[in-house]
């Protein structure tokens, strides 16, 4: 079964997610997520109140394609495919990891060790790949929270942690936003990036819950 994955963004830069190609990718910040997500979890990101007060909605994205592995061997700081995508900002070049000149995005201490793990092992080597979101930016004003009270609740109330939320209710509502989304056309990009990037602004921050759905849970509302 799927699990829904929620968490708000105090940054929306293009750097995480970064969107480009047909291609969504979260290879910085939310390490817990890039650990915990596998392919077909859905990933909602929703406003931080520092970035838009209204908590709007930032992107959905069903996980096709997660590179794990530590010494390099996930790929993605190591293939040329991925090379040039601005969340690239990392390379393994010697049995370690380093900051890729020209980096757009972090660069501040600590950043790498908090995207990547700690050496040699490098834990937190994941990234999640989607060719199958809907990233609307900061194009998007509030629209879900008169209609979904219980998801409204959840990201206005989430805290500090990862935390899980096994409300039936809730994963109806998860379900019944990204179908809207999903209707409305099949434009994966939707609207444009909250920010310009900015090296040396870190992604850190904001918190994420996670639902696991269950069989017998209720149909989504139409």
């Amino acid at each position: 079964m799927p699990r829904f994955f929620f968490y708000k963004l105090v940054v929306d830069d293009g750097g995480a997610p970064c969107v480009e190609g047909g291609l969504l990718s979260l290879a910085i910040c939310k390490p817990m997520i890039r650990s915990s997500a596998d392919e077909n979890d859905l990933i909602f990101g929703f406003a931080a109140n520092s970035l838009h007060p209204d908590n709007r909605l930032i992107y959905i994205a069903r996980i096709t394609k997660k590179l794990s592995g530590d010494d390099g061997r996930n790929g993605y700081y190591s293939d040329h495919a991925y090379a040039a995508r601005a969340d690239c900002i990392y390379r393994w070049d010697c049995g370690t990891y380093s900051v890729r000149d020209g980096a757009r995005f972090h660069g501040l201490p600590g950043d790498l060790e908090h995207d990547l793990g700690e050496a040699p092992l490098f834990k937190r080597a994941n990234v999640l790949l989607s060719d199958d979101f809907r990233y609307f930016g900061g194009s998007l004003p509030e629209h879900y929270k008169t209609r979904f009270k219980k998801l409204a609740k959840a990201v206005e109330t989430l805290g500090r942690g990862h935390r899980a939320h096994p409300e039936p209710a809730l994963i109806s509502e998860l379900e019944a936003l990204k179908m809207e989304a999903w209707r409305k056309g099949d434009n994966q990009i939707v609207g444009t990036a909250s920010q310009s990037p900015r090296c040396g602004i870190s992604h850190r921050g904001g918190v994420c819950g996670s639902i696991k759905k269950r069989s017998g849970y209720p149909r989504p509302p139409s």
